[in-house]
C-alpha cells in the first residue's frame, strides 16, 4: 500500500490524430495548432501576428490555409477512402486561419493550394497599400518579415493609385524604444507582450481602418525593464531600439550564441558583432532558462566591452607611476611579490563573475600560494517576478561547487586583516575592491597588491601590478546559473590590445609560483575540473552545448516559465 501511494502518477496518454498536410498523412497530438502541425511537417505557413509564447488573436490573416474534413457517410454506406486507405477529404470553399485552429482526426490542410496563395497575395497587397517604401533606411531591413513575405507572396507592382495615409513617425514612446507608426501592420504582438508577459498594459490601438495607429495610453510610457522584447518580436520596423538604431546593418553582423552575465539567471543570448565591436545582444530561446525573453538591463550590458576605459596592457608601478610592460615581466612581478609573503599574510579576492574554469584555477592558485584567506564579492538586489534573479552574480553556484565558499564569506575578516596589517598581500581577481567596500587607505599600505580587471578603476590605480583581462564576450568557458544549469560562454570578439583571457593569466601565475601545470587550452582546464569536482564528472566543455546541461536542482523558480506552463496547460499559448 505504501509503495502504491509513493509511486509517481503516470502521465495520461497523448491522443494522436491523423492529419493530411499537402497530400501526406502525419500524426500529431490532438489539439495542436494547425500552424505548428504544418511547421513540424516542414510546410511553410507565413504569419505576422502569431507567436508561440503569446495568445493567438488572428489579426493579420496571413496564415490562411485550406482545410477539409471527411464527409459523414449516409446511413448504411462506408466512408470513401483515398489511395492511402484513409477517409477521403471534402475541402471547405473558404480558407481558415492556421494560428488559432487546432488539428483533429482526419483533417486535411493545404498550404500550397490556389485558394491559400491568392489569399496571401491579397493580404500582402492590403498590408503594403499604406506601408512606406523606406526599406533602404529602415533598421529592420535584412530581418523584416514584410520584406521576406512580399518577395514570396506579394505582387511586383502596386495597383493603389491614391495617396498613402500618413501616420506619426519617430515617436518617443519610452526611454529605449522608438515607434514609426507608418510601418506598423497592426499584428498586436507588442500589445499582447506588455499585457500578457510583463503585466504592463501600456500599448494599444486607436482610431479605425487605415487610420489605426499604435500608441501608448495617455500619461504612460513603455519603460518597463522588458520593453526591448517588443523590438525583437515586431515583424517589421515599427518598433526599433534607441540603442541599436542606425548603428549597423544586420547582414554585416556575426552572431555568437552565449549567455547573459548580468545576474544569476544566465539568459541565453546571441551576441552580434562586427570586427571586434559588439553592437547588440538579443535573447535566444531556451525553454529551461528564459523562454525567448530577457531584461533590458542584461540586454544592454555590453557597452563596457567597447569602452574607452578598457585596460589593454599589463603594467607595473615604478616610482609611484604605472608603466607598461611585457606579460613575462608582469607575471614575474606577481610571483616575486607573493614569494616574499607567507600564506597567512595573503588574501585572494576572486569573483562570482568568473567562469568555472577560472574559479578552478583560483583554487589551484590558493594551494600554490598557501593563501589563508579567500573570498568573493556578494551582489544582491533587483530580482523581479519575471526573469531577473536577486543574485546579481552569474556564477555563485560555480563558486560554491568549486571553491566551497559563499559569496561574501570572510569578506569582513579580510577587511579587518588589511586594516590591521595582518594581511600584507592581496590578489584582486576581477573585482574593484574599493567599490566593494574595502578601505582605500589600507589598500594603499599593502606590501603587495596585484589586480586583474577589464576596466581602469580605483583598485588598479593602487595596484603594484595590473593585469588586463577579458570580458564575457571575449572568452570561452562555463557557468552554473541559479537553477543549477551548467551553461557555456562563447567567444564573440577578440580582446583589445594585449589583454588576455583570465584563465591564461591565472595559469601563468601558478606556473611562475609552482612550476609546470600542463594546461594549454580552456578545454584542458575543464577536463581537470571534471576530474576533481563530482558534479562535473563525465562532462566536456564542448559537450555542454548551446542549451546547457542541468547539474543539480535548486529551490529557485523562474516566474516567467511557471506562468508559461500554466498558460500552455490552459491552451492559451503553444509555448
Amino acid at each position: 500500500m505504501s509503495e502504491a501511494t509513493s509511486a509517481p502518477a503516470a502521465k495520461p496518454p497523448v491522443d494522436m490524430v491523423n492529419v493530411q498536410i499537402n497530400g501526406t498523412w502525419h500524426k500529431f497530438p490532438k489539439g495542436l495548432r494547425m500552424i505548428e502541425a504544418c511547421r513540424q511537417a516542414e510546410a511553410s505557413v507565413p504569419h505576422y501576428c502569431y507567436h508561440p509564447k503569446l495568445s493567438s488573436p488572428g489579426n493579420c490573416r496571413m496564415c490562411l490555409v485550406e482545410m477539409g474534413m471527411p464527409p459523414r457517410p449516409t446511413p448504411g454506406q462506408e466512408a470513401a477512402k483515398d489511395e492511402h486507405g484513409m477517409p477521403a477529404i471534402s475541402w471547405m470553399p473558404r480558407p481558415v486561419i492556421a494560428c488559432a485552429n487546432t488539428v483533429s482526426e482526419g483533417m486535411g490542410i493545404r498550404t500550397e493550394g490556389q485558394l491559400s496563395e491568392e489569399c496571401r497575395r491579397g493580404v500582402m497587397e492590403f498590408l503594403l497599400i499604406n506601408h512606406p517604401l523606406d526599406c533602404p533606411i529602415c533598421d529592420q531591413a535584412g530581418e523584416c518579415r514584410l520584406q521576406e513575405f512580399s518577395v514570396d507572396h506579394g505582387q511586383a507592382e502596386s495597383r493603389f493609385r491614391e495617396d498613402k495615409t500618413k501616420k506619426p513617425k519617430n515617436v518617443d514612446i519610452g526611454p529605449r524604444v522608438r515607434l514609426d507608426d507608418e510601418r506598423c501592420i497592426m499584428c498586436s504582438r507588442c500589445v499582447r507582450f506588455t499585457d500578457e508577459i510583463v503585466d504592463d498594459a501600456v500599448l494599444g490601438f486607436t482610431e479605425r481602418g487605415t487610420h489605426t495607429t499604435l500608441t501608448v495610453h495617455p500619461g504612460r510610457r513603455l519603460e518597463n525593464n522588458y520593453s526591448l522584447n517588443t523590438v525583437d518580436i515586431c515583424p517589421v520596423g515599427a518598433l526599433t531600439s534607441n540603442d541599436f538604431r542606425f548603428q549597423m546593418r544586420v547582414w554585416f553582423l556575426k552572431e555568437t550564441n552565449s549567455i547573459c552575465t548580468k545576474c544569476g539567471r544566465g539568459c541565453n543570448t546571441e551576441i552580434a558583432a562586427r570586427g571586434n565591436t559588439v553592437y547588440r545582444q538579443t535573447p535566444r530561446e531556451n525553454n529551461d532558462v528564459n523562454s525567448t525573453w530577457m531584461c533590458d538591463q542584461g540586454r544592454l550590458d555590453f557597452h563596457f566591452v567597447n569602452s574607452e576605459f578598457r585596460l589593454t596592457e599589463p603594467m607595473i608601478k615604478i616610482g609611484g607611476k604605472h608603466e607598461s610592460t611585457s606579460w613575462k615581466k608582469a607575471i614575474q612581478a606577481v610571483g616575486d611579490g607573493l614569494r616574499g609573503l607567507t600564506g597567512d599574510q595573503i588574501a585572494i579576492v576572486c569573483s562570482a563573475r568568473m567562469t568555472n574554469e577560472e574559479l578552478y584555477l583560483v583554487k589551484q592558485l590558493k594551494a600554490a600560494t598557501k593563501a589563508k584567506y579567500i573570498t568573493a564579492v556578494a551582489r544582491t538586489g533587483g530580482g523581479d517576478n519575471y526573469l531577473r534573479s536577486d543574485d546579481l552574480n552569474p556564477n555563485t553556484n560555480g563558486l560554491r561547487q568549486i571553491l566551497g565558499i559563499e559569496a561574501g564569506a570572510n569578506f569582513d575578516e579580510i577587511n579587518r586583516g588589511i586594516r590591521s596589517g595582518v594581511i600584507k598581500g592581496v590578489l584582486a581577481l576581477g573585482e574593484n575592491l574599493v567599490k566593494a567596500g574595502l578601505d582605500r587607505e589600507s589598500l594603499s599600505n599593502l606590501t603587495f597588491l596585484a589586480s586583474t580587471h577589464i576596466l581602469a578603476n580605483a583598485t588598479a590605480e593602487l595596484s603594484h601590478v595590473v593585469l588586463p583581462g577579458a570580458s564575457y564576450a571575449e572568452k570561452r568557458g562555463s557557468m552554473i546559473n541559479v537553477t543549477g544549469r551548467l551553461q557555456r560562454l562563447n567567444k564573440a570578439v577578440e580582446t583589445p590590445g594585449q589583454a588576455r583571457d583570465d584563465w591564461e593569466i591565472l595559469r601563468d601565475i601558478i606556473l611562475e609560483i609552482s612550476g609546470s601545470n600542463g594546461l594549454h587550452s580552456v578545454d584542458d582546464v575543464f577536463k581537470r575540473l571534471a576530474a576533481d569536482v563530482p558534479d562535473f564528472k563525465g562532462l566536456t566543455l564542448a559537450g555542454i552545448g548551446d542549451a546547457g546541461v542541468p547539474l543539480f536542482e535548486t529551490t529557485e523558480k523562474v516566474p516567467v516559465l511557471e506562468r508559461e506552463k500554466e498558460r500552455k496547460a490552459k491552451g492559451i499559448i503553444v509555448g
